[in-house]
């Protein structure tokens, strides 16, 4: 098992650098102009992306943004041209970005604060080059000996480059940038020019004051001695006086043009461990095996006392579940409410589970900026469809007779909530005017897919799936419901939430470390291989602690199972909230009202919705189980 085990890991580890790229790739000639663009300005500290135009940076002739995707709007990218001039393997020592040659910006008081302030924020310029991230270079020496440390320095890269920078109480900002771009020559035949593709894009950015850059009419400049050169200080009091400007290096690369995200997606400084990973998989199997087997062998014991022809009265006095089959299956209370929401937990899984399969494939690479959450959003509306008929079908044989209503609950009970959390963060978003803010015409068009696509493909699922036969409960329920007997405190709901969501939970939280760093700290995510596998193991063990929970229930002759498998198989989206809060107190660095309230408002979205779908997940394999076992004895 263990060896089908690694075999797995290493062909899911294969996925991850294997991708179909989201764009053809260009092939430039010498000379050809390289466009630099501006993706938005970003910062872990307020969460709050800015456009690239909103600090006083120079600016083009004609300012023109990029049609962008659902996916890039709600990350807030604002993706819009810039004045550099690059040119395919054109080397450029100093030019002053301006147009106006040798004459020095003069930044306002206003823009002096807000340039201090963004410093101080510690806010990142991200740009783009033919679709390539700027990356700045990182260089270290690891723990290693003292002779090996000579030799070899640990190389990493970080997104964008830094604003600028503080020292005590001074703001300097980076006025020069060196962009280093990395070109790969393709084959072409020796009568045909030769052809070059962009596989790299650095910056490293530089702080120089004024005085230093030496700049002539032709907008050319002169670098000063590394050594003896000042940085560029912004003072927040005053007018300041700079100029901006950049060089270009061209470097030839080896790397192919569809190996140049690996750059990319090694950025993380905590490396991928492979023994915590395995050791994750092998615990949760090993326990999900111990639980099977113990739950498989009382149940054949149970079973075969229940079916003996003799004896049977003793039998009945002694025992636990067979008690309450008169009841087991009476609907509970708010059947609508509770098929609503299992048929928003439908439309997750089915949207979660095609995202990441799709994204294992590699068909949502980095590459396709926007693609992932573009992809989400359209799939969580067409897959209403099935969470109609679930839920449809559900409500009816849970006796449920108005079936409309029904689907209207299904179709806005869990969105509803998600939009409203959503409309109430982006209007604080909008009052710090950033460009993280859904503008009105999206929120609009999210608002006719709703209500267009989703609602009337719930009502379709859910018309069907009421007029379906409903589910067939092997016995029949009492007229008069059994008194329940006084419950153990381990049988309290928050005991069995605490005690269930422990197993799913540790199968999941190495990679929530990970998806938690995508998020917060503008990191790229690429282990969906790995994903996909936490996903299955999530799906297993919600399912069979799902049915430990309710077999112990069900002996402690407590019928009212459904809410609580429910809530109690929802019960790891309790440390998932544990977790979030771990997470915002020892790694992130928020200390303001509004990135806190972002934060722990989409903690509260993503906890909502994982609840509902590892509830879903539970719900689903308790309701096979009970069914299962009272089709399986004899009863009078």
């Amino acid at each position: 098992r263990l060896r089908y085990l690694l075999l797995s890991l290493w062909l899911l580890h294969g996925t991850d650098s294997f991708y179909v790229p989201g764009v053809a790739p260009i092939n430039f000639h010498r000379n050809d102009p390289v466009e630099i663009k501006a993706v938005k300005l970003t910062s872990s500290r307020t969460q709050l992306p800015y456009e690239y135009y909103s600090l006083p940076f120079c600016q083009p002739g004609k300012i023109t943004y990029k049609a962008e995707n659902l996916g890039e709007v709600l990350r807030g990218d604002r993706i819009v041209n810039t004045p550099f001039q690059v040119s395919m393997n054109v080397e450029k020592k100093c030019e002053v970005l301006c147009n106006l040659p040798n004459k020095a910006i003069t930044l306002t008081v206003e823009q002096s604060k807000l340039i201090a302030e963004r410093i101080r924020e510690d806010y990142y310029v991200h740009l783009i080059a033919d679709n390539l991230p700027v990356a700045t270079r990182l260089e270290f020496y690891s723990n290693r000996e003292e002779e090996e440390k000579k030799k070899e320095k640990d190389v990493q890269f970080e997104h964008g480059y830094r604003l600028g920078f503080m020292d005590g109480n001074k703001f300097y900002l980076h006025n020069h940038l060196s962009f280093i771009l990395y070109y790969h020559r393709e084959d072409v035949e020796e009568s045909q020019e030769p052809t070059y593709r962009v596989v790299r894009f650095e910056v490293i950015p530089q702080s120089i004051k004024l005085e230093d850059l030496k700049a002539d009419e032709k907008s050319v400049c002169t670098l000063p001695e590394v050594t003896g050169s000042a940085p560029q200080e912004i003072d927040p009091t005053k007018e300041n006086q700079l100029l901006f400007t950049y060089s270009v290096h061209w470097e030839e690369s080896d790397i192919k043009w569809a190996s140049r995200w690996d750059t990319y997606l090694t950025m993380s400084d905590v490396q991928i461990h492979w023994f915590s990973i395995i050791n994750s998989v092998v615990v949760v199997f090993f326990l999900s095996g111990i639980l099977s087997m113990i739950i498989i062998r009382t149940l054949r014991k149970d079973i075969a006392n229940y079916n003996k022809e003799d004896d049977i009265e003793d039998t009945m006095e002694e025992s636990g579940w067979k008690l309450v089959h008169g009841d087991v299956f009476r609907p509970p209370q708010y059947p609508m409410i509770l098929s609503s929401l299992l048929g928003s937990g439908i439309q997750l899984f089915c949207m979660i589970l095609i995202v990441i399969f799709v994204a294992m494939l590699g068909m949502l690479s980095p590459s396709s900026r926007g693609a992932l959450m573009t992809t989400a959003c359209f799939l969580f509306m067409f897959m209403g469809v099935f969470g109609g008929f679930f839920a449809g079908r559900l409500y009816r044989t849970l006796k449920g007779h108005r079936w409309k209503k029904g689907a209207f609950c299904t179709a806005t009970l869990y969105p509803g909530v998600v939009f409203g959390i959503c409309f109430v963060l982006n209007c604080f978003i909008w009052g710090k005017h950033s460009s993280g803010a859904v503008p009105f015409p999206t929120m609009v068009a999210l608002l006719c897919m709703w209500f267009g696509i989703s609602l009337p493909l719930v009502y379709l699922g859910y018309y069907f799936g009421f007029r379906k036969q409903p589910y067939d409960n092997p016995v029949r329920t009492n007229q008069i419901p059994r008194q329940i007997p006084e419950q153990r405190w381990y049988m309290n709901k928050f005991v069995g939430i605490l005690m269930a969501g422990i197993l799913p939970f540790g199968a999941m939280f190495i990679e929530l470390f990970f998806i938690f760093s995508a998020i917060w700290e503008n990191q790229f995510y690429y282990l969906f291989g790995f994903l996909f596998l936490v996903f299955i193991i999530l799906v297993v063990s919600c399912s069979q602690i799902s049915i430990v929970m309710v077999y112990f229930q069900l002996c402690a002759e407590d019928y009212r199972w459904w809410w609580r498998t429910f809530l109690v198989s929802g019960g790891s989206a309790f440390y998932v909230l544990i977790y979030a809060i771990f997470y915002f107190v020892n790694k992130l660095d928020i200390v303001e009202f509004i990135p806190s309230l972002l934060y722990f408002g989409y903690t509260a979205l993503m906890v909502l919705s994982f609840w509902l779908l590892t509830g879903t997940i539970g719900f689903y394999a308790a309701y096979m189980f009970v069914r299962k076992i009272y089709a399986a004895v004899k009863i009078d």
